[in-house]
């Protein structure tokens, strides 16, 4: 049986010479995606929301392509993970990609978010939760109103306080991916964050890819607005930012951020730079068709192609660099990419009751 994808002679060298050894034994990824194509609508509308070069890497995940992932491109490591499903449109079938969520995490002995509609009531998702053994809820800005622009989306409108306060009396976990072009910086955002962390306090927050901040100019003064929280934690999921980690890690300390993969995404070949704030994924020519009209694209050839590594490595040796720079003990380590999480997950297991 042919292998998933080609892990290469450049890879192995990246992992052997910069990661393997950095990395503690055991792993717990707090971002993987886990579906299949039938799942998916694929509408139109939510595409106008979000980008769309994630879908070049995978068109669906399952559950045994996500395990397969962790062996090739972890070896060596005991990886678990918390996971959810990837449903943009309310055109897709929530109940069957919850479903296999959960079906997922107990045969493979993980943890699993619901994916949350905007339109159930508290009584619904609490239902939904406890029938499923969810520990928390992930949800996505294109499951907004669509009569909304892009850029006036509220967290609020994808996650509605109903919502929040229900998560936040069973003291669940919940994945945010933060809405509008902004990013962190927004300060929109961050009012709105600063009011889920004083309001609902028992709620589990994980703030996804580190707000988005994949370019220094995404971060201005993000970090000094949020210094005055205390229980929100930052996943550093499909981000490639040293200098943002960096900022991160002096802003919230190691305790307070988990890693995180998005895989299936993250398999892609490539290297991120940043111009004028743009984020800019540069991939082996052809690899991924044509990526000419994708401004968050761009192909490069011959041996700049050949040197180029996965996604995921980027991200982790990127967190690498900033632990030396900030002085990140390997205890610290270790908090980052499992300790926390474990106690994260086991908390949301003992306030559920799962």
């Amino acid at each position: 049986m042919p292998e998933l994808f080609d892990v290469k002679p450049v890879d192995q060298r990246f992992y052997q010479e910069r990661l393997a050894d950095f990395l503690p034994d055991r792993i717990v990824d707090v971002h993987a995606h886990v579906w299949l194509t039938r799942f998916r609508a694929d509408s139109a509308e939510a595409y106008r929301r979000a980008v769309t070069w994630p879908s070049r890497v995978a068109r669906d995940n399952p559950i045994e392509d996500l395990a397969e992932t962790y062996r090739l491109m972890l070896p060596g490591k005991r990886v678990s993970a918390l996971i959810f499903s990837n449903l943009m449109s309310h055109e897709d079938d929530f109940e069957a990609g919850n479903a296999y969520v959960s079906r997922s995490a107990a045969d493979y002995g993980m943890a699993g978010l619901i994916w949350s509609s905007p339109r159930w009531s508290a009584e619904e998702l609490e239902a939904k939760i406890g029938a499923r053994g969810f520990l928390g809820a992930k949800s996505y800005l294109s499951l907004a109103d669509p009569a909304i622009g892009v850029d006036d989306i509220s967290i609020f409108d994808f996650y509605p306080r109903h919502q929040l306060e229900a998560l936040d009396r069973r003291g669940a976990i919940l994945m945010l991916h933060i809405p509008r072009n902004q990013r962190l910086r927004d300060s929109r955002n961050l009012a709105e964050l600063l009011e889920i962390e004083r309001r609902y306090p028992r709620l589990q927050v994980i703030v996804a890819h580190v707000g988005r901040a994949y370019c220094p100019e995404d971060i201005a003064d993000a970090f000094d607005v949020l210094a005055e929280t205390r229980h929100m934690t930052f996943d550093i999921s499909a981000n490639t930012s040293a200098q943002n980690f960096e900022k991160l890690i002096r802003a919230v300390g190691p305790k307070r951020i988990l890693f995180g993969t998005d895989l299936p995404i993250t398999r892609m070949r490539m290297r991120r730079i940043c111009e004028n704030g743009t984020y800019v994924n540069l991939v082996p020519k052809g690899l991924y068709g044509d990526v000419s009209g994708d401004r968050n694209m761009r192909e490069v050839e011959n041996e700049e192609a050949e040197r180029l590594t996965f996604f995921l490595y980027e991200e982790i040796d990127a967190f690498r660099r900033a632990a030396e720079t900030t002085g990140l003990s390997s205890h610290d380590i270790e908090d980052v990419f499992c300790g926390n999480a474990m106690r994260m997950i086991a908390q949301a297991k003992e306030r559920i009751g799962s």
